[in-house]
């Protein structure tokens, strides 16, 4: 297997490269105004490894995936075009009004409690470039009114003459019948064809979002009308990139519901969050090769710390109403949990609290943080950790970036010793316990919320500040295994190069299987069977589109189902795809009782209110071949070997310690399978820096994984 993976983070691109059996792991700083230079510099630090050129590489790979969060950071930024919008008359304002949820989503928990003195988000499409048109369908799809197509010309013409750049259109019930959402595309086309200077980009929302929702499936498609131009332009680039060095093979970008597909069947909407998740995949695929059992994952880089879930070695939990920034949208998305803490997170002081603040606002790649010595002023996690000497500054980041301990302690003490009359070691100490203790809550809550206990959890901890902080974080929880996985500072990159192409496709609909009145259950067994074959269809020809062989192709089908009336609903998978008698019917309702029963305990199922399916979902995959872990638990404890002699020493200093350690420092490399290192300890690698907490032991395992256990 030859394989490129990248993960283009907001401070760094992480690059992973399989090459006959050997793994390779280089980082470079995120080139944010040209991502294929950070890219090219990345990748070239393989190429050096391997003793091979650039254009060779990416000549004879079998496939390079990329998971960005670009899209991400132009949402937050708001760096997207004038955006129009054509929706049904009289629903002019539902996006404008946000259901009132505009004023909640989004924040974190401080915010939400205090909602009287909560902002609204800019609009992302400003009320005056709204505009209804004059038609109707009802919620089964049958016309009401028909289009008027005439009032449809007008007001195309009228938003692009107040400068609309992209035309975004959202129908109410066009989910179920987008014949009108179809149409009005024809009808921009006729007024401005795509081969002319003039041409409209249109986003039709049934294409975004397959389910019922007015508000969010608006909200999808004009966050998707948002970042078209902006992902489209730098995936282009990226791509262009690469047929300049000889790779010409599909380009292949991670998606958000833990797959990928090529550019041609990408929609901007599906890249948010694509890193973390690619990320959350890895820690999938990893606890069912090693048998860890439950695990969170946590992902701690430059800029967020990103926590996820993976319960018995395989389940994860998804989000089909996720928020994205400040919005709520429609579109199925491995659940995580992002919080603004990372390496590069600015450390000021809160005057409320007379303590320090650690985020959301990061310093980014470009300046960085103050010790990058390229014109950052504000402290951060990483000035931090370099004063408390975890950081070696003439090594960090292989010696790439060299550091400058003066800029960060001039930072730390401009910014806060004189506010908290302390040293700038005692600020720098309290930067750390806030930090932590943000990610450890975070980590908490996430799992407490799902009613899981974290002393029953594996914490894998990557990217390239976790090793770095997870002892710190784990100091206040019930957890005493965590887990530096193989390839830990790439670890997101490496999940993408394991993702499998897929494709997601659902219909909205009211289809009663057990109706309680009239105690009839469902019979009408050929349009079921058509909706789940017609959407087995569009992912195979999605697959297919893309060169795979369509013998290669399977298919998991999911419905969203509920009791009667509920708000709630419930995901069952059905391993049988087709209904042909009324058994196929009950091992259905079965299946979606026992999912019910564990998700709200057993005896909280009410067939009596009546049972129906709200969504069927198809998707439409292909694996592919993936990395192989070796078996990476530590060994027992009468099996450990003593450390070799430490390469040296470091004063170190540790929250909840007075003064001091002078803390042995190894390389990673020196390290082999089976060695125990008592904290304080510093191991220390080209891309990242594990720290060894006094209480803690590191134990080194296969592959280059580490552990730490509580002592």
């Amino acid at each position: 297997m030859r394989r490129v993976s990248v993960d283009i983070g907001g401070t760094f691109t992480d690059c992973f490269v399989v090459w006959d059996g050997k793994y390779i792991e280089a980082k470079a700083l995120t080139t944010h105004h040209n991502l294929a230079l950070g890219f090219n510099e990345a990748l070239g630090k393989a190429c050096h490894v391997l003793d091979l050129d650039l254009d060779r590489i990416l000549s004879e790979v079998d496939s390079v995936r990329y998971a960005t969060t670009l899209g991400t950071n132009a949402l937050i930024e708001h760096k997207g075009p004038k955006i129009g919008m054509l929706v049904t008359a009289g629903f002019e304002a539902t996006v404008p009004l946000s259901r009132a949820r505009g004023y909640g989503e989004g924040l974190d928990n401080m915010g939400q409690q205090d909602m009287p003195n909560a902002q609204r988000p800019d609009p992302l499409v400003l009320p005056h470039m709204i505009r209804g048109v004059r038609e109707r369908v009802d919620f089964q799809g049958k016309l009401v009114m028909p289009l008027d197509e005439e009032d449809v010309r007008t007001q195309i013409r009228e938003l692009v003459d107040r400068g609309a750049e992209i035309i975004v259109v959202a129908l109410v019930n066009a989910v179920v019948n987008p014949d009108h959402e179809q149409r009005i595309e024809e009808i921009l086309l006729e007024e401005y064809p795509s081969h002319l200077l003039g041409a409209i980009p249109v986003i039709l929302s049934h294409q975004v979002a397959g389910r019922k929702g007015e508000y969010v499936r608006a909200t999808s498609a004009i966050v998707d009308g948002y970042l078209h131009s902006t992902m489209y332009h730098a995936l282009s680039a990226l791509e262009q990139n690469l047929r300049a060095h000889r790779y010409e093979k599909p380009m292949l970008v991670i998606h958000n519901s833990g797959g990928m597909a090529q550019l041609n069947s990408t929609d901007a909407l599906q890249t948010i969050h694509s890193g973390p998740v690619s990320g959350i995949g890895a820690s999938e695929h990893l606890a069912m090769q090693a048998g860890l059992g439950n695990v969170v994952a946590t992902d701690m880089g430059g800029t967020s710390y990103d926590i996820g879930i993976v319960v018995d070695g395989g389940i994860k939990h998804y989000d089909f109403n996720p928020v994205i920034d400040r919005w709520l949208v429609s579109v199925p998305m491995v659940h995580l949990v992002t919080l603004g803490a990372g390496g590069g997170s600015v450390a000021s002081y809160d005057r409320m609290y007379d303590t320090v603040k650690c985020g959301p606002e990061s310093a980014g790649s470009d300046p960085g943080p103050a010790c990058y010595d390229r014109g950052g002023m504000k402290p951060t996690v990483t000035d931090a950790d370099l004063l408390l000497g975890y950081l070696d500054a003439k090594n960090y980041a292989g010696g790439s970036i060299p550091l400058n301990p003066r800029r960060a302690s001039a930072a730390i003490e401009d910014a806060l010793c004189d506010d908290l009359d302390c040293s700038v070691i005692e600020a720098a100490l309290l930067i750390r316990e806030k930090v932590d203790d943000n990610m450890a809550n975070g980590l908490f809550t996430e799992l407490r919320a799902r009613g899981y206990d974290p002393k029953d959890f594996t914490m894998l901890a990557y990217g390239g500040n976790g090793p770095l902080h997870c002892c710190g974080i784990a100091q206040n929880l019930s957890i005493d295994k965590i887990l530096a996985p193989p390839l830990s500072s790439v670890f997101s990159a490496v999940g993408a190069g394991n993702m499998h192409q897929l494709h997601i496709h659902e219909q909205s609909l009211y289809m009663v299987l057990y109706d309680s009145n009239t105690r009839h259950i469902f019979d009408d067994y050929d349009r079921f069977n058509g909706i789940v074959a017609e959407l087995k269809e569009q992912g195979t020809q999605d697959l297919l589109r893309q060169g795979i062989a369509k013998e290669d192709i399977c298919h998991n089908l999911e419905l969203d189902m509920r009791y009667g009336n509920q708000l709630v609903q419930t995901t069952a998978v059905i391993p049988k795809h087709e209904l042909q008698g009324p058994g196929d019917v009950l091992a259905m309702i079965s299946q979606f009782s026992n999912d019910y029963g564990k998700r709200f305990g057993e005896g909280s199922q009410a067939p009596e209110a009546g049972i129906r399916i709200n969504t069927i979902r198809v998707a439409a995959f292909v694996r592919h071949e993936t990395v192989q872990f070796e078996d990476i638990k530590p060994v027992p404890a009468e099996q450990r070997k003593t450390p070799p002699a430490p390469s040296g020493t470091r004063k170190c200093y540790f929250v909840g310690h007075e003064g001091s350690f002078e803390t042995p420092v190894w390389s990673r490399s020196a390290i082999e399978p089976g060695v125990q290192i008592p904290g304080p300890a510093i191991i220390a690698s080209e891309v990242t820096t594990f720290l060894v907490n006094p209480g803690w032991n590191f134990v080194a395992a296969k592959q280059g994984a580490s552990w730490f256990l509580r002592a």
